[in-house]
């Protein structure tokens, strides 16, 4: 798609580091497009170079608060349409003609459905019907439809522009309440209106450390649903071979379930680099070796991973329980740690952890049966609507998960086939 796709061009009023909604999106979706292999260049009025990768197109006038544009709104929202305002349509055409010449695709965010420029309005509509390139309409905002903005529309050009679907672009908005109400307004079937959900980052959310985003890079564990934490060193105490026995059990209700054991083998004594290789063994036996995960092999070049404190604590914020198997324990300051973090927790029952824990996780035999373990995760997790909330965010609403899933084959197919079939725009 990088040959076809040329160049995407992004535009808007105004670009990041400008704070709002619709710069957040801009610079979520340029820097993951970017990150892709897909050249963007972004078009705004006012803003900042925001990213490395990103190539950055001011032009003053695009600026929703720029004074001429401020000038010709006032008279505008009067219902005149001064002199003025085609020399100034034709500057603003004349300015974005030799950018969106190299774009394969233009992404105009608010302005075909919103009057704070309405001569770049007009210039865009200029330059989609000329065929300057592929447009697709991302409308977060409906002037038609706001009563806070109604009193400075007006019947006829330039401002039924904002309530016409323009031939041969693509409109998309951010949830289905918003489809319906664009459709409307639009006068056009709700199926011609795509959409596209904004997410959340969850690497800024989560302020997550460097290391823990170079280790999700290796394994890829926001994909794990659920994902059992296991904070031990490999010996034979930590009964480590239960965990991976629920997590095989786990898996016949929940497919993507994954376990994680942070630390290397125990350095104390020679016999747990055979547990480990027992271990393995009983991953490969019970075929889990993409769901079961030793992190200390995730190291550079070789070397054992060895996991500092902060990258331990991000990987409680990353789990979804924490699965504490042990025969013996001093006291389970793990139990602890994912109280803190708001774990679940699905401990042996032994004296340590029934002090550590108060009576307050889910307590198990460490001799039982894996599957029973495995059947309490389960049941606990159909019951728990914060972990089901959080897999709905993880897996539907990051930028991660739009870009890819949603924005990226709407650029194919408007690239490839412009136009679905049927989707003439008409009148309302």
């Amino acid at each position: 798609m990088g040959d076809t796709l040329k160049r995407l061009a992004i535009l808007h009023y105004a670009a990041p580091p400008v704070v709002g909604g619709v710069e957040a999106t801009i610079a979520h979706h340029a820097r993951l497009l970017a990150g892709a292999g897909y050249p963007v260049d972004v078009i705004a009025g006012r803003g900042e170079p925001f990213h490395p990768q990103v190539a950055l197109h001011l032009i003053p006038e695009i600026d929703s608060r720029h004074a001429e544009v401020l000038a010709l709104g006032q008279a505008l929202a009067r219902g005149q349409v001064p002199p003025s305002f085609d020399r100034f349509r034709e500057q603003l055409a004349g300015q974005l003609r030799p950018i969106l010449a190299g774009a394969g695709v233009c992404i105009v965010h608010n302005a075909m459905t919103l009057h704070k420029n309405l001569a770049l309005t007009a210039a865009l509509r200029q330059l989609a019907d000329e065929g300057a390139t592929r447009f697709i309409a991302w409308c977060h905002d409906f002037a038609w439809q706001d009563a806070l903005y109604t009193p400075e529309l007006h019947p006829g050009y330039p401002w039924d522009l904002l309530r016409t679907p323009w031939p041969g672009v693509r409109y998309v908005v951010v949830s289905t309440h918003r489809r319906a109400r664009l459709a409307e307004l639009l006068g056009i079937p709700e199926g011609q209106v795509e959409v596209v959900n904004p997410g959340v980052d969850v690497v800024e959310q989560l302020k997550l450390q460097p290391a823990t985003c170079a280790l999700l890079e290796k394994v890829d564990l926001l994909a794990a649903d659920p994902l059992l934490l296991l904070p031990a060193r490999i010996t034979r105490r930590k009964n480590i071979e239960l965990a991976i026995r629920v997590t095989a059990a786990l898996i016949r209700r929940k497919p993507g379930a994954g376990l994680v054991v942070t630390g290397p083998p125990g350095a104390h004594n020679p016999t747990n680099v055979s547990y480990l290789e027992s271990l393995r063994a009983l991953r490969r036996e019970l075929g889990v070796a993409e769901h079961v995960h030793f992190l200390y092999e995730y190291g550079e070049r070789g070397q054992p991973l060895h996991l500092t404190g902060a990258t331990m604590a991000d990987l409680y914020l990353l789990a979804d329980l924490l699965l504490f198997p042990s025969q013996r324990e001093g006291f389970g300051i793990p139990v602890l740690e994912a109280g803190l973090a708001r774990l679940p927790v699905f401990a042996a029952d032994i004296p340590s952890v029934r002090e550590s824990a108060g009576g307050l996780a889910h307590l198990f035999d460490p001799n039982g049966d894996p599957g029973a373990v495995a059947d309490a995760i389960a049941a606990h997790l159909e019951a728990d609507g914060t972990y089901q909330l959080r897999r709905r965010v993880l897996s539907q609403f990051t930028w991660q998960s739009a870009v890819h899933h949603r924005l990226l084959p709407l650029l194919k197919e408007v690239i490839e086939h412009g136009n679905r079939a049927g989707q003439s725009p008409k009148a309302p």
